[in-house]
């Protein structure tokens, strides 16, 4: 078995643990990340894209919406290229409470967070999609940020200062001598090879895993309630700002406007596993009414996928609840020497997106302590890579840059916009053959078409270019198609439904990627169902026409 040695071991390839890495080797730590999947596959890839401004919990959890205030303002300056500044909207419809209004007003001036009441006549001008019977509006500094950019620019930066960025290796024991931890075995879940990395202080990213994590080095009560949600992404953007209903956080209260889409969110369900993304139909239903109430004619517009995210509520172990609309957003650091009598473990959960910089700060500073170190942080004015311009991205900004060379090379993904050389720097960059991991560096296959166009083109150049025999190239086409086809069956109505008939036609009539020679080896998790064919979740080929859900 080989060996690592590292002041710093981080477990968890979200924002936070990346967070945590480019925070520590910002201070000329030694560190190694190590995450069972790709960077920003778990809970951080899977939200609605929205950088709080705090308002959504001014009422009802002040201390998150403090927190979110101040980081809003940090982000906007180191991770500028990430964020797209929408600007926010808390809108009361018919349907909401009229007086939780005043309670919102008075809430965002007691936590700071920087709100202007609005005539409804000026809100609809800028949002003419908006229910016309809106009574209040306000405007909030929301915004709109791309976590796979930020997550991404994160690791290059902590990989440029020395840092050990290892996505697929999976922690399978925790070496804890006595009352110190002192680092972890990971697997590689491509080689099968195991790798010991010996550490000053282990950090524990994991989010909704963290509990388990925790376990694996022997200590209980790290209690974790996982929130599960669905999100639903409509074809194009219906608001171009973010859009809130104004009252309690509920249920499909929130529009967001990412890239090309309009993301609806949330559910929020109590789940025994972090790994579960079950979509209910009755939640797909229920976002879709809710949509119609905040922009009506939403059930018209085509809805182009669903996906699920797992929150990391943590909870005192000693509480009964598992309510989590009533657990705090807010984040939890435990120092397990302190709480435990356990040295050389820290353990950061909680939060969200908007405060993952904060949770990074505050979880180095306790590794500095442990080794009795002072070593400043310097995230709160150090740009990330590629943010140095201090600018916001700006929608449209790829198509003007291809309309400046319109004889320019290949474009790839036409609904993205993807070059053939920005495809191949990726595949070189990432060294993975995986279709779904470069998916999230480049967006390729996330537009209209779900992929039915350029999944094919990806695949023969990543044959091309890494000289993979046939078989392998062909399982990461129909792994590709297989998630992709994941998020588009519960949605499959009216437009939709027509392009997974063509996507059917491209994969199945003219390639034939169910007679594949991987395609008996893959169809036990899906397989080529992925493509559109036959299976329990309701292959596209055994689908008739159905009325919107």
């Amino acid at each position: 078995m080989s060996t690592l040695s590292t002041d710093v071991l981080v477990i968890g390839g979200g924002a936070t643990g990346v967070g945590v890495a480019w925070d520590a080797a910002l201070r000329g730590l030694d560190v190694v990340l190590v995450d069972r999947h790709d960077l920003a596959q778990g809970t951080s890839g899977r939200f609605h894209g929205l950088l709080h401004s705090g308002g959504r919990y001014a009422v009802k959890d002040p201390q998150a919406a403090r927190e979110c205030v101040a980081e809003n303002r940090i982000l906007r300056r180191v991770a500028a290229d990430c964020i797209e500044d929408t600007g926010g909207l808390f809108v009361t419809t018919p349907w909401d409470d009229p007086g939780y209004a005043d309670r919102f007003a008075a809430g965002c001036a007691e936590t700071g967070v920087r709100c202007e009441e609005v005539q409804p006549s000026q809100a609809l001008r800028g949002e003419p999609r908006l229910n016309p019977r809106i009574s209040r509006a306000f405007r909030v500094p929301d915004a709109s940020i791309d976590v796979w950019k930020t997550v991404w620019a994160m690791s290059h930066g902590a990989q440029q200062r020395g840092a050990r960025i290892l996505p697929y290796h999976e922690v399978v024991t925790i070496d804890r001598s006595g009352d110190v931890v002192g680092g972890a075995v990971a697997r590689d879940a491509r080689s099968g090879d195991e790798l010991r990395i010996e550490a000053r202080v282990t950090v524990n990213a994991t989010g909704a895993w963290a509990g388990r994590v925790a376990q694996m080095a022997g200590i209980e009560g790290v209690r974790v309630l996982p929130g599960r949600g669905i999100m639903i992404a409509m074809n194009h953007r219906l608001v171009n700002t973010v859009v809130n209903r104004c009252q309690m956080p509920t249920d499909g209260d929130i529009i967001v406007p990412i890239r090309t889409v309009s993301v609806i969110g949330t559910t929020d369900q109590h789940t025994d596993d972090p790994d579960d993304h079950t979509v209910p139909q009755e939640e797909v239903d229920r976002m879709l009414d809710e949509g119609e109430r905040l922009v009506p004619g939403f059930r018209r517009a085509r809805a182009l996928r669903v996906w699920t995210g797992v929150r990391p509520l943590f909870e005192d172990a000693k509480a009964d609840s598992t309510a989590t609309r009533d657990v705090t957003r807010a984040h939890a650091l435990l120092d397990h020497e302190q709480r435990d009598g356990v040295r050389g473990l820290l353990t950061i959960t909680g939060g969200k997106l908007t405060t993952y910089r904060l949770m990074a700060q505050e979880t180095v500073d306790a590794v500095c302590r442990q080794l009795g170190e002072s070593r400043p942080c310097r995230t709160e004015t150090e740009p990330l890579p590629g943010s140095e311009s201090g600018e916001h991205y700006r929608l449209g900004e790829r198509l003007a840059r291809k309309e400046a060379e319109l004889r320019g090379e290949q474009l790839i993904c036409e609904c993205e916009l993807v070059p053939r050389s920005k495809l191949e720097r990726a595949i070189a960059q990432t060294g993975s053959t995986d279709l779904d991991d470069i998916r999230r560096q480049l967006r390729l296959g996330m537009g209209p078409c779900q992929g039915g166009f350029c999944t094919y083109r990806a695949t023969g150049i990543l044959h091309e270019r890494d000289g993979l025999r046939a078989l392998e190239a062909d399982a990461s086409l129909l792994a590709f198609l297989q998630e992709r086809w994941k998020g588009v069956w519960p949605v499959l109505y009216g437009d939709q439904l027509r392009q997974a008939r063509l996507d059917e036609w491209i994969f199945q009539g003219v390639l034939g990627v169910e007679r594949l020679p991987t395609a008996p080896e893959t169809a036990g998790a899906g397989g080529a169902s992925g493509a559109g064919g036959a299976s329990g979740a309701g292959g596209a080929s055994g689908l008739a026409p159905r009325e919107a859900p």
